[in-house]
């Protein structure tokens, strides 16, 4: 029984090899990397929502969870509109309290201390408020945000001491572990620039100068805590850019640190490009792991262990590079948002169980939007207290009826069928998955392929009745007699009543995104919302001539800001994007458009209509009539994304 139950350990060796660093000993090598949604107050303190979800992490078997960008002087320190603040009076209570949830989860607790540099002044990417007070950086500078001051002398001994203090605070607070973020743009990264750092005193010119301000907050920070408390410090391998550090500088710097730090944690980038944020945080558009090289040039140059990022999410890919050496751990950031039991699920040998992350930045944009977190593809997230204690039985058992297989369908089924309901799942169509399919096609896309292959798995052990090629008429409902019925019949493309919108020239695209061999060589994709950009990104991968129309000033308009940065700069490479322009008519030539009041042509063999979806909201009702009870899910309630859709289902199926 053991044997069985511990099977992930003969699988992936190394990933559940145990590492002693410091006081410490690591139960495996998959440590849950620095994250900081917004579930903070005004003061600077932990939410009760934000210990939780600490919690929900080392509950699902991380070896080591890790709170991000806690700062250690707010009064220049705050680069988002919300963020721990350490030296703020009644921090203490919450950060007790998420200690012990993370030990109480069997987690070794960790947190990263952190401080802006000059965006402590300026607007950020996750800053958007107005600053009212000055932004300090390692020189006198004007950016487009605003003007940035050198940092005094005094300020830097300052903001040295407040590491110190810090460090012993969460010390004391039973944290086991910290961490001290000097890379990603920040304070020290900063400072570390040979672009940005031109100072003429001991904190500027050559390489030891530019890292005297993190070599002595390194030394502040272990008089603090001790000789065997575990500091990790996270390090670009390179940032990427042309006013920061290369890889050889930043090896340089590694070595420099060394022998004042337990792990060494290597990312890459800049927070405040937009272009640069998805390869720090590795859009679709990367591979799994592409960011690991730069830990494993690291290490070849070190001896203390090093830690590697860079949206990781399939432990056999994780093995491999602890196998090989690249790493010593790993570090998990939006892939235990997805799925907080990935390490436990692992350790069970039933990785192919776990939840993918699907790389769509709804984390980060949540955070902005509303000050909290959520995931797409985990209803859960960011709702751990309501949550707690997980699916349970149901109280009556009832029949239900799922009208519709996609990604809320699905969810839905599942869940009712956790809860000891009789289910039936019926899909119009000859399988399940729905929109998963054509939102899957892409190259670029196939974290969601990998997202529907587990849902419809997940159908099948949960013993749902699937019923396919059958739509759900209300007839049908009549005579099936649920108890219950689940509406989850999607949408409808929208098909305005344009001029040849009916000629053989013109697909709809799902259909191109499923059938890219009805397209010609020159494509033009009216619509440049999501569906458009990223149609036209597809396309071109495939080797066609893609103009995008849309009416609107910007494409993407819409599009959550972090994904968009990302997805922009691959439109601009894939297609020719004509904005504030309107299509007047379709000919066989292409597309007639008007622009500036003028008139012109875009030629084109095939014609792609993405101007959006609509509710069928008639067909609905009418489902919806002949049933006792129904509750209506996803894109035919509203029409929005897959994490709407999923959560939905999810908790319309607790509530039967």
């Amino acid at each position: 029984m053991e044997d069985k139950i511990c099977c992930g350990i003969q699988k992936y060796p190394h990933l559940f090899a145990p590492l002693r660093i410091g006081s410490v000993r690591l139960k495996n090598r998959i440590l849950s990397a620095p994250t900081s949604p917004a579930m903070v107050d005004t003061q600077g303190h932990f939410t009760p929502g934000m210990i939780a979800y600490l919690g929900e992490k080392a509950e699902g078997g991380a070896s080591v969870v890790t709170y991000g960008e806690s700062i250690v002087h707010s009064a220049t320190g705050k680069s988002h509109n919300i963020q721990l603040q350490l030296d703020s009076d009644g921090v203490k209570q919450g950060l007790a309290e998420a200690s012990r949830a993370i030990h109480n989860g069997g987690a070794i607790a960790n947190i990263q201390l952190s401080h802006g540099g000059k965006y402590g002044g300026l607007v950020s990417v996750a800053g958007t408020r107005g600053k009212d007070h000055p932004a300090y950086g390692p020189c006198d500078e004007v950016t487009p945000q605003g003007i940035v001051h050198a940092m005094p002398v005094e300020m830097i001994e300052e903001i040295i001491a407040s590491y110190g203090k810090a460090a012993k605070l969460v010390q004391d607070c039973g944290f086991d572990m910290l961490e001290v973020h000097a890379a990603h743009g920040w304070l020290f990264s900063q400072f570390l620039s040979p672009v940005m750092n031109r100072r003429n005193d001991e904190f500027g010119g050559n390489a030891e100068n530019r890292a005297r301000f993190l070599l002595r907050t390194l030394d502040e920070v272990r008089r603090a805590v001790g000789p065997r408390f575990p500091i990790e410090i996270r390090l670009s391998g390179d940032d990427l850019a042309d006013n920061g550090m290369t890889m050889e500088q930043c090896i340089e710097v590694a070595q420099m640190v060394e022998d004042k730090v337990d792990l060494i944690n290597v990312s890459c980038g800049n927070h405040e490009d937009p272009a640069m944020f998805c390869r720090t945080h590795p859009s679709s558009f990367y591979p799994h792991g592409v960011n690991v090289y730069l830990a494993a040039e690291v290490k070849k140059h070190v001896k203390k262990p090093v830690s590697c990022v860079g949206s990781l999410n399939d432990p056999a890919q994780m093995e491999e590079i602890l196998a090989s050496g690249q790493a010593d751990c790993v570090e998990l950031g939006r892939a235990l948002l997805a799925d907080p039991q990935l390490p436990s699920k692992t350790f069970a040998g039933r990785a192919e169980e776990i939840t993918p992350c699907i790389r769509c930045y709804e984390c980060f944009g949540e955070t902005i939007k509303t000050e909290t977190i959520r995931c797409t593809v985990n209803p859960v997230m960011g709702q751990e207290r309501a949550a707690a204690g997980g699916v349970r039985p149901a109280a009556v058992r009832k029949k239900v009826l799922v009208a519709g297989g996609g990604p809320g369908g699905m969810e839905a089924a599942v869940t009712a069928a956790q809860r000891g309901h009789e289910v039936t799942i019926v899909e119009k169509s000859s399988r399940l998955g729905g929109n998963l399919h054509p939102a899957g096609a892409a190259y670029f896309k196939q974290d969601i392929t990998q997202l529907r292959e587990v849902m419809e798995e997940r159908v099948r052990k949960a013993g749902v009745k699937v019923v396919t090629d059958t739509e759900v008429t209300p007839e049908f409902v009549k005579a099936a007699d649920a108890d219950v019925l689940i509406v989850a019949i999607g949408s409808h493309e929208l098909k305005p009543p344009i001029k040849g919108i009916d000629l053989p020239n013109v697909v709809m695209a799902v259909d191109a995104e499923l059938h890219p061999e009805k397209l010609g060589h020159r494509v033009a994709i009216m619509g440049g919302g999501l569906v458009g950009s990223e149609a036209a990104v597809s396309f071109c991968h495939e080797g066609h001539e893609v103009t995008v129309i849309e009416m609107k000033p910007e494409a993407a308009a819409e599009v959550n800001p972090f994904y968009r940065g990302g997805l922009l700069a691959e439109l601009d490479r894939s297609a020719q994007v004509l904005v504030s322009t309107k299509v007047l008519e379709i000919v066989p030539e292409g597309v007639r458009v008007e622009a500036d009041g003028k008139e012109s042509l875009v030629s084109a063999d095939m014609v792609v209509c993405a101007l959006g979806f609509r509710a069928p909201y008639a067909e609905v009702d009418a489902l919806c009539a002949e049933a006792g009870e129904s509750v209506i899910i996803g894109d035919c309630k509203n029409v929005g994304q897959i994490g709407g859709a999923i959560s939905d289902g999810y908790y319309a199926a607790l509530r039967i």
